[in-house]
């Protein structure tokens, strides 16, 4: 169950990192409010997670996810470049987490 809450939580730290985008700065209301809702969760979703999961491997996790996630999402959203580079830098992030994930007891 922990697994499912910090995939959860990083799945949420992308909803905000991609929200931070929409709120301009913190111009805009309900965009504001609902990044900030989004990261009030997603950090207590990885604060549960941390209770059974090692710190380190659910904080890198965490992150992992959301800039993953954030990057593909802003080359959907944004029309962001995709380049060899960018995707070869994925799939070692990728790799990373998944090396974590197995390497956890």
């Amino acid at each position: 169950m922990s697994w499912f809450i910090l995939i959860l939580a990083g799945l949420l730290e992308v909803v905000w990192a991609i929200g931070l985008k929409y709120t301009e700065g913190f111009t805009r209301l309900w965009p504001s409010v609902g990044t900030a809702a989004a990261m009030v969760v997603s950090v207590g979703l990885l604060g549960l997670a941390m209770k059974s999961l090692p710190v380190g491997t659910a904080y890198a996790i965490w992150v992992g996810i959301g800039a993953v996630g954030t990057v593909i999402c802003g080359i959907v959203l944004f029309n962001e470049p995709l380049n060899a580079l960018r995707g070869i830098s994925l799939l070692l992030i990728i790799a990373g987490l998944v090396g974590l994930k197995l390497a956890t007891p």
